[in-house]
């Protein structure tokens, strides 16, 4: 090896033999996630570390390298068997680094070492062979290789032994030409893999799968279920531009000709038995709000604990904290941010108005390549137009499937026209022709809004605002129109907080998947903009934001003095945000039948799921990104 940088641990050829999609993961891109196998395993090797000792340096004689007995190596003059305890070694020729849990090593009277014998220790059962009980293939080359790295440090070593606790039995490794051989080979394949070209495709319904702890970042059987997307998909090419066959057909327009010279192309009609609901299960952990001025958050051991005034008015275990979101003057210490960088805990930050200014988070972006074809395709409006009029198209679908469930009579000229604009998206020939599309669609959607709030005619008992000018004076809960920056009535207001939040976890979900959130392909780079995010939001805006703004003021969930006005400025109230945010954060964990895949996952999970399938696409696993479209 021309640096030593470059070895790969023998951890990761073994995780190679066992699955070369989990090697990428891990070696290439950097990912790891715990569960409880992991967690086990890394219990176990605690205690073996905490007996760490050393082991006389071998002398790499060409006999012992034989496996013959040197000069000086008779076993006649044996005085002792010493054991070692976690050895570190390496060997230069075969490019890999070992930490071994134990060596058994033959002691001549002299004090130098005779033979070495390498013992691993597995928690399971040996494999059913031929000829009986034999070690599985990761279990082999995992020993194989501590055998050769210690004939390369210079030690006569022969075989190894491996004993497997489920059954209590010690099976022995001897090393021969074949072995070696497979070995070499294996580390060769791996190195090829390292080199970042391809991902390996996913296991077909492996058992293997079920107990990995990347499952839920790998999506075995989601994938394998999208390639290759022509036995899924009919893809027709006009005008260089792919749209979809529409549903709802008893809805068509009166005016055919409206629909005349768009291509179509079927989404992927997967079958759901044939997937595996593998995915991790939602989290457990919960957002920490810090909404109020003055706070003060710290750390005391595993707990962040919330002050105020020096009183203590919260306290919050870290493995419990999905994010720390952070509205105005809001004091944190220097052990809390760097405590949620090491755990990977995201910290958002917004001003005391509920503008996102950021996020605060540690070393996540690891995978490279993606990475790179997401700003090869963010550098390219043609292929940032393939992607992007596929988010406006699920926005526009699901504005018009969130009319349908809400509006007390929703117009069928306007579901019509947002099914066409629909239609038409995925037909823009630029992205100016796509941002047109969208702002109608979304005129058409914002007009039929009132529809949707029960408190809206003049007949209602909401009261009135007394204290504003005679011309402005008007029932709160009214809406005209979409209005921001800044919003002028407490339904925009709604909106805008609603829309902030959403962006802040689409933000954190990119962070979360490796994307940078600021190279986007709808919303074109910004100087501290999360343009990506802001891309991937607007399928869920109509799911996730409106819907809870239409929940907060049907349900009467709040009053005229939940908000702020301040000249045309309305904004919600710093005490009033605990409603919303609590109203939010309890539809971000609805759980919801995934549309494609036919399993159950929360808000929060399928807009992870959404980053996943783009990077799929960006990478090449599959041909085309897929709205998340509700039904």
């Amino acid at each position: 090896m021309s640096d030593i940088t470059e070895a790969i641990p023998i951890r990761m050829i073994n995780e190679f033999v066992y699955c070369p999609r989990l090697f990428y993961y891990e070696q290439v891109e950097g990912i790891f996630v715990s569960n409880a196998d992991t967690a086990e395993g890394s219990s176990q090797h605690k205690r073996v570390d905490k007996g760490k000792s050393r082991l006389a340096k071998g002398e790499k004689p060409a006999a012992a390298m034989n496996g013959e007995e040197g000069e000086g190596g008779s076993m006649e003059s044996v005085s002792e068997t010493i054991h070692a305890h976690s050895v570190m070694l390496g060997s230069e020729r075969l490019g890999v680094t070992a930490k071994m849990d134990l060596i058994e090593a033959t002691a001549l009277a002299d004090g130098s070492i005779a033979e070495v014998i390498p013992v691993e220790y597995k928690k399971g059962a040996p494999r059913e062979g031929d000829e009986g009980k034999e070690l599985w293939d990761t279990d082999k080359i995992q020993l194989g290789l501590q055998i050769l790295i210690l004939r390369d440090n210079g030690y006569r070593c022969d075989k190894g032994v491996l004993f497997y606790r489920e059954t209590r039995q010690r099976i022995e490794l001897q090393m021969d030409a074949e072995t070696e051989a497979w070995i070499e080979n294996r580390i060769v394949a791996a190195r090829a893999c390292a080199s970042g070209g391809s991902i390996p495709r996913p296991l077909d319904h492996s058992p293997k799968c079920p107990r990995c702890s990347l499952v839920s970042v790998c999506l075995p059987d989601e994938t394998r279920s999208l390639q290759p997307a022509e036995d899924f998909a009919e893809v027709q090419k006009e005008s260089g531009q792919l749209t979809l066959e529409l549903e709802c057909s008893e809805l068509e327009p009166k005016m055919p000709d409206l629909w005349e010279g768009l291509p179509e192309v079927k989404f992927p009609s997967v079958p759901t038995d044939n997937i595996r609901r593998l995915i991790a299960p939602n989290p457990e952990t919960r957002a920490l709000y810090l909404n109020t001025a003055g706070h003060y958050l710290s750390k005391k051991d595993e707990t962040f604990v919330v002050k105020e005034n020096g009183k203590i008015v919260g306290e919050f275990l870290a493995k419990d904290i999905h994010h720390v979101a952070i509205y105005g003057p809001v004091q944190v210490s220097t052990s809390v941010i760097q405590s949620c960088c090491e755990r990977e805990i995201p910290m958002a930050w917004y001003s005391m108005g509920g503008w996102f200014y950021g996020i605060t988070h540690g070393h996540t972006l690891k995978n490279v390549f993606t990475r790179i074809k997401q700003f090869h395709y963010g550098a390219s409006p043609e292929l940032s137009l393939l992607i992007a009029s596929r988010f406006i198209h699920g926005k526009i679908r699901n504005q018009r499937t969130f009319l349908m469930r809400n509006h007390i009579n929703p117009p069928k000229s306007v579901l019509h026209a947002l099914k066409w604009h629909a239609a038409v998206a995925l037909s823009a020939t630029s992205l100016q022709d796509l941002y047109g599309v969208e702002g109608s669609a979304a005129a058409l959607y914002f007009e039929q809004f009132p529809g949707m709030l029960k408190q809206q005619s003049a007949a209602d008992d909401i009261p009135l605002l007394p204290d504003l000018p005679e011309d402005k004076r008007m029932h709160v809960f009214h809406f005209k129109e979409r209005n921001r920056r800044p919003p002028r009535d407490p339904i925009n207001a709604l909106l805008s907080f609603a829309y902030a939040l959403l962006a802040k976890d689409c933000t954190i979900a990119a962070w979360v998947v490796g994307f940078d959130p600021y190279v986007g392909f709808l919303h074109q780079p910004r100087f501290g903009r999360p343009s990506l995010a802001l891309d991937v939001m607007e399928e869920f805006r109509p799911l996730v934001a409106d819907s809870v703004v239409i929940g907060l003021i049907n349900n009467r969930m709040l009053q005229p003095s939940d908000f702020v006005f301040a000249g045309e400025t309305v904004s919600v109230s710093p005490k009033s945000r605990k409603v919303v945010i609590q109203a939010y954060e309890k539809r971000m964990n609805d759980c919801i039948t995934h549309p494609v895949f036919g399993y159950k996952v929360s808000y929060r999970r399928a807009i992870e799921l959404q980053y996943r399938l783009l990077a799929r696409v960006l990478t090449g696993e599959i041909a085309h990104y897929i709205p998340f479209l509700t039904r």
